[in-house]
This record gives C-alpha cells, sequence and structure tokens, in this order.
C-alpha cells in the first residue's frame, strides 16, 4: 500500500517541494509538489532521484569507533564515549583553539545543521573555524559585510520583475542558482525574455545558461573585477550614474569616481580579452533598463580579485540606482530572521580580528580559510599548539580544498578525529568516531539559511516523511549529544542544549525595546512554545519572534509552528520588498561605498592591468546532477553528462596533440592528473575545464558506486597558496595549467 509524503529537496540551494511516493519504509518516487507556494511543481533531476539518495545501501547505519587501527559498528553510547575521551584531554592540555572545526556545505541543507553548529563552536570555544564558504562565497560574505554592515545581508536579483539580468561566473542552469535560491531558475530565465526583459551572461564557457542568454561574453577567466572596474568607469565617463532614491542612503560615491578613473574599457581590453566597446555597450545597457541586476556567483568569487568582483557587482547596482527597488536587487527577509531592528548606525563589520597560526591569514566571519587547513595541522610554530583534534561535520576537504594529499596525510596524523558524515568517504575514513545521521526522509526540513537568500519571501516545513528506523538517531540528537560530549558534559539530557538556547534567546528578547516580547517573562514564554522536541520548539520560537511572527500572542495572525503546520505547502509571503535603511549595520548607517579594505586592495587590481596572461589556464563547472562531491555513489545522477572529463578548445587541441576521449596529463602548482579530454568549443580558447568534487580512488572509502568511475581531484592542481587576501577565499578558476597527451 503506497502513500505520499511533501517534503523540501534538501539537495541544491533551490529547495523545491517534492511530493513523495512512500511504500512501506521506502521512498519509492519523487516528483515535484505542484501546490508548493514556491517551487510550484518544479523538480530537477536530483530531486526526481530523491528516493535512490535516501536508500543508498553504501549509507552507514550505525556509528563506527576506530579499534586496533579499524572502524567498526558500535553503540551510540560507545561512539560519544569515544567522543569525549578523545576531545576533552585535547582542550584540556593545549587549549580550545587545538580543536579544528570543518562545517561542509550540506550543513546549510539540514534542520540540525542550521541550529546546532553555532552552538558547538561556542561550547568549545576555538577559534580554528573552517568551512565550505572559503572554497565558494567567502568574498561575497565580505563584501557585503563591508557595504552594509552585515556580512549575511546579501541582495538578491528580483528574477520575476526585473528588464535585465546581467550575469557574471554564474550558471544556474547547472547549479539551480546559489545565494540566490530560486525554484525553477530556467524557467524564471525565459519568463523574462518572454517579457521583454534582456539576459546577459559573463563567461568564459558557453554553458547552458550562456547558450540562453541575448549576450554572451566570453572573458578571460579571472579578470571579473576589471571588466566590472570598466564599467562602473563608463557609467561615470558618461554621465549615467543614477541613484534614484538611493541617495539618501549612500556614501562615498565621489570616491568611487576617483577610485576606478584608471580602469577604462581600453585599459582592461587586453587583460580580460573583451573589447572596448563591448564594454562600453555592457555599461550602457545596464543604466537604460527600467530596472536591472548584476548577479556575481562562484566563477567571480574564486578567483584572485574575488572580494573586489562581489563589491563591484553591487557598486553597479547601487549606482544604477537598483539597489533596494523591484526588479533590481533586493534583501530577502526570512521568517526566522530576528524581529527587524529601528534602523540606524550599527557596529559594521571588521577583518582580521585574529589570523592563522603558520601563514598568518586574516579571520573573516570567524573563520579561516580551508585552504591553511593542512599546515593548521602538520606545522609546528612558536605561535601556539597546532590542531590535534578536529571535528568534520558533513565535509569532504581531501576532494573539496586544494591540495587533497597534503591534507590526507595531515588528517592521518592527528591525535583525535570525528566525522559527522552518512558515507565513509575520502575524509571521513580518517576520524577515529564516525556518526552517521539518517537519511533525508527521515529527518524534518526548513531552510534556515536558504530563506534569507529567496528571491520571494515564504516560509515552509516539512516534518519526517518516515519514523526513524531501529538503531537510528536523529541528527538534531547526534548533534547535541555531540556538543555535550566535546564540552565536557557526557551524560546531561540532550534536551538541555535545546532548552538553554530556548532560555538564552527568550532572555535577550525580553529586553529589547524593539522585540515584541520586550518586558515579558521568558518562562511564561517558553511554556508557550509547542512542538514534538526541542528543534521544532526552537523552529517555533524563531517564527513567533521574527518579522511575520505572532510575538507570543500580541499579533494573532501572525505566523507560528502550529499555524506553518497547518499549511503543508507553505505560506507565501510576498515579493521581495524595498527595506533600506534597516538592514544597514554600518557606523555610518547608510551603504559606505568605498570601504577601506576595499580601497587598500585596488592597488593590487591596477597591478593585474600589466600582468600577461598564461597561455593555459584551468576553470571548473558544475553539473545538473550532483552538488559539489555529493550524489556521485547514485548510479542514476552519474553517466551521461554528469563526467568527469577535461574540456578543451579545438585549437588548444590542435596545438598540443589532444583527441577527444584521450587521456591528457594536467600539471599545476599542486600536481598532477590524467583525465580523459573532450574537445569543445563550449570553452573559449586558452581555457580548459574539469568539475569539481570527483577523485573517488582512495583506499578506505565505502562508496562502492563512485569508486567505479571515479574521477580526477581538480582541487589536486592547486597547492592552496593562491588566495583572495580579503576573504581567504581559495583560488580555483584561472589558474594556470599545462597539459600533455599521454602517449
Amino acid at each position: 500500500m503506497s502513500r505520499t509524503a511533501l517534503r523540501i529537496c534538501p539537495l541544491c540551494e533551490a529547495t523545491c517541494g517534492l511530493t513523495l511516493t512512500v511504500e512501506g519504509t521506502k521512498v519509492t518516487g519523487a516528483r515535484g509538489d505542484r501546490d508548493d507556494v514556491f517551487s510550484k511543481g518544479f523538480i530537477c533531476p536530483k530531486g526526481a532521484a530523491f528516493g535512490a539518495v535516501d536508500s543508498d545501501p553504501d549509507r552507514l547505519r550505525a556509528p563506527l569507533v576506530r579499534r586496533d587501527g579499524e572502524l567498526r559498528e558500535a553503540s551510540w553510547q560507545e561512539a560519544f564515549d569515544a567522543v569525549a575521551a578523545g576531545v576533552r584531554p585535547v582542550v584540556e592540555q593545549y587549549g580550545p583553539h587545538s580543536v579544528g572545526v570543518v562545517l561542509g556545505n550540506p550543513n546549510v541543507h539540514t534542520v540540525a545543521g542550521g541550529l546546532y553548529p553555532a552552538v558547538l563552536l561556542a561550547g568549545l570555544g576555538t577559534r580554528s573555524i573552517f568551512t565550505a564558504s572559503t572554497l565558494d562565497q567567502m568574498p561575497k560574505h565580505v563584501s557585503s559585510g563591508l557595504l552594509f554592515g552585515d556580512a549575511n545581508a546579501i541582495p538578491v536579483p528580483d528574477l520575476d520583475h526585473t528588464d535585465h539580468l546581467l550575469l557574471i561566473g554564474a550558471n544556474p542552469l547547472e547549479s539551480n542558482g546559489s545565494l540566490c535560491t530560486a525554484p525553477d531558475f530556467p524557467g524564471r530565465l525565459k519568463a523574462l525574455k518572454a517579457r521583454g526583459g534582456t539576459l546577459t551572461v559573463i563567461d568564459p564557457r558557453r554553458t547552458r545558461t550562456a547558450q540562453l542568454a541575448d549576450r554572451h561574453v566570453a572573458i578571460r577567466p579571472g579578470t571579473d573585477a576589471l571588466l566590472l572596474a570598466a564599467m562602473t568607469y563608463v557609467l561615470f565617463e558618461e554621465g549615467l550614474v543614477d541613484l534614484g532614491d538611493l541617495g539618501p542612503n549612500v556614501q562615498g560615491v565621489e570616491e568611487v569616481r576617483a577610485a576606478v578613473r584608471e580602469f577604462t574599457p581600453e585599459a582592461v581590453a587586453e587583460a580580460c580579452d573583451v573589447e572596448a566597446p563591448v564594454t562600453r555597450a555592457l555599461a550602457r545597457e545596464l543604466a537604460a533598463a527600467p530596472t536591472a541586476a548584476v548577479y556575481g556567483r562562484i566563477g567571480s568569487c574564486t578567483v584572485p580579485h574575488g572580494t573586489l568582483a562581489s563589491w563591484f557587482v553591487d557598486v553597479l547596482n547601487v549606482l544604477t540606482g537598483n539597489l533596494d527597488r523591484p526588479g533590481g536587487a533586493l534583501f530577502p527577509l526570512a521568517a526566522t530572521d530576528r524581529t527587524p531592528r529601528p534602523a540606524g548606525p550599527g557596529r559594521g563589520f571588521a577583518l582580521g580580528r585574529w589570523h592563522s597560526r603558520v601563514g598568518r591569514h586574516p579571520e573573516a566571519k570567524g573563520e579561516l580559510p580551508l585552504s591553511v587547513l593542512a599546515e593548521e595541522i602538520d606545522t609546528a610554530t612558536e605561535e601556539g599548539e597546532p590542531i590535534r583534534a578536529l571535528i568534520a561535520v558533513a565535509a569532504n576537504p581531501v576532494l573539496s580544498a586544494p591540495d587533497g594529499d597534503r591534507l590526507d596525510k595531515a588528517l592521518d596524523s592527528l591525535d583525535f578525529m570525528v566525522s559527522v558524515d552518512p558515507y565513509l568517504n575520502e575524509t571521513s575514513r580518517h576520524a577515529d568516531v564516525v556518526l552517521p545521521p539518517p537519511p533525508p526522509s527521515q529527518s524534518p526540513h526548513h531552510d534556515f539559511a536558504f530563506n534569507t537568500l529567496a528571491v520571494r519571501n515564504q516560509v515552509r516545513y516539512t516534518p519526517p516523511a518516515l519514523p526513524l528506523e531501529p538503531g537510528r538517531m536523529a541528527e538534531t540528537e547526534i548533534f547535541a549529544r555531540l556538543i555535550l560530549a566535546a564540552t565536557g558534559m557526557l551524560g546531561a539530557d540532550p534536551s538541555a542544549v535545546d532548552t538553554l538556547v530556548v532560555d538564552q534567546t527568550l532572555g535577550k528578547a525580553v529586553k529589547e525595546p524593539h522585540s515584541p516580547v520586550h518586558g515579558r517573562d521568558p518562562r511564561e514564554l517558553a511554556s508557550l512554545l509547542t512542538g514534538d522536541n526541542g528543534p521544532e520548539r526552537r523552529l517555533d520560537m524563531m517564527l513567533r519572534l521574527g518579522p511575520y511572527g505572532d510575538g507570543f500572542g500580541v499579533r494573532p495572525d501572525g505566523l507560528s509552528l502550529e499555524k506553518l503546520l497547518a499549511h503543508p505547502h507553505g505560506i507565501d509571503l510576498g515579493p521581495l520588498r524595498p527595506r533600506l535603511p534597516q538592514p544597514l549595520k554600518t557606523p555610518s548607517g547608510k551603504v559606505e561605498l568605498l570601504p577601506r579594505p576595499i580601497a587598500d586592495d585596488l592597488p593590487r587590481l591596477r597591478e593585474a592591468l600589466a600582468q600577461r596572461p598564461a597561455e593555459l589556464v584551468l576553470v571548473g563547472r558544475r553539473h545538473l546532477r550532483s552538488n559539489n562531491s555529493w550524489m556521485h555513489n547514485v548510479p542514476a545522477l552519474t553517466g551521461g553528462s554528469n563526467r568527469c572529463t577535461l574540456h578543451i578548445h579545438p585549437e588548444d587541441a590542435e596545438r598540443l596533440g589532444v583527441r577527444t576521449a584521450a587521456p591528457v596529463r594536467v600539471k599545476g602548482a599542486g600536481g598532477e592528473v590524467i583525465v580523459k579530454a573532450e574537445v569543445t568549443d563550449r570553452v573559449r580558447p586558452g581555457v580548459v575545464s574539469l568539475p569539481h568534487g570527483w577523485g573517488h580512488d582512495r583506499p578506505g572509502t565505502r562508496m562502492s558506486h563512485a569508486a567505479t568511475d571515479p574521477g580526477v581531484n581538480v582541487n589536486q592542481l592547486l597547492d592552496g597558496s593562491l588566495l583572495d587576501p580579503l576573504s581567504g577565499n581559495a583560488v580555483l578558476n584561472g589558474v594556470p595549467v599545462e597539459l600533455a597527451p599521454v602517449t
């Protein structure tokens, strides 16, 4: 007897609603939920394969604990006893910073990942924090922090209403969008064109998104900031700057004019390989559009000037009057955001409050560059203790970070390592304890992070579609018990973690004058919370305290968990609306258009004008049917176009003697790989492309299908030394490589 259950897809940032077909205790099918208020039935191949992802036989079903050098199944109690015995002595002997924490991309796709990592980090008190953000999006966080005073205040393009969309380094037809949560991104772009709008794509590859564009500019990789600087110059030179209603909320316009005076279209043309008339046309078209939005993503972040490129994206939106207006780029307002405080000056955003021990890299947003994790483990200095214990949560940096071979060896040298992961993969195989969360069908879902980046305000929650299997532990409980074991409270009731957070949150809320519960009794408020468990009570609290919440009875029509559960397809909260100056937390209370760290980094960009390009550079690429190193173990999502091949332009292939399907040796600063070539004009001359997240050929893993077609690890071509200095983000694109056929 089959039944259906609703589930928000956790496999990419689009957060589409799914209708699952369930037979007994197994998900046997998935289709788009036509009644979902956000995705309206859209589904991609990953969502359609939800059942196969969920029931992958290689998923771990019990904890693993290392005994006599081998990982063996153990009870949950034995696993957490081992965590406490491994972590606490390191903290007590060497201090909290000797424990590193690595948070991988999947953390932002789960309820547990949204609620517990901050509690773990606070409890440990460590500054040795590394996340996938410094392999991807940290430049956008840093530029937003400097411009707006809040690293999480990221404006997103108003896709459904804009007249002109300029994408740089983004391929949403393959990625489904990133830092811009938009189910059916392809359909939204087609709707833009159908209503007479214009789509411009700047990318060294002729991606599926570029093929849809009205104008595709095949820029030389790594020169995004130069092109955007030249467009900014044109706006000033031709009198096209018009802030519109933004004027009173912006300072520093004239300073930007002076800062870009050397970046003329003619000056950047050779470096970017974009003719000056094209650059001028890009700027004029942007300024002339009734509404417009510039959107940059991973291709413009993972380059030497990633923060500057991210900054220029918003500078262009500001100078054309398109920031914070419908059809431009707006700040979403999620249901679990804090109640908006009154507009006014804030503390602002600071960089470099501490530095990494070995390379002295500054922190950004409380994180150190993931690229330096290996040296923080394997290198002794006089600047404190190296990392001796590591907690990795849904992270596989051996594949996702530069120079996985060095990190592989470094992880083996740790005193202790614990990994929260459903697989024994290239990273978790080093752990002394592996704590496997249950499949997604057995977990609840709410998008804490992605709703803050959504192109339409809405709120959705789906309880588990299936009960926990015998012997399984909820991911939220795994986190709670991990926190207790790692912070010296082994044996305490895991519900104490949620109770502590509720008490602290409500205790602060009643003291804030702008809070809807100001002056009330926090104990009384806690007693009003609903939900079947601690995580649901916390979600109820966040909804009720949030911008649309009922304020614990103050606004009877407001949100609560009870109301959300009564709307299983979600609640639409309306289109994005102008919000300035409220989101600004800068010391001036305005958009600070030329922050000092940005101004100090511009001379480095000027130096790039004179740099000669390498003969051949490497860029990555995304696949629609995978997400970084995820899902290569699912047969339904591999094969076909989802393959690890080296794209090379016919001109370069002929010059180098390379044929399609023939093996080639690719060398970079960090090593070399041998991979099959795919000759195609989808990359521009002088550029080769390898996908990210492959290389499933290391011993000791348990990913049987991925091992049959492992691909190669593109990040092994990097030695980890190339970073964007402001954000610490790894440089993954525009990297010089050498290539030769294997004879």
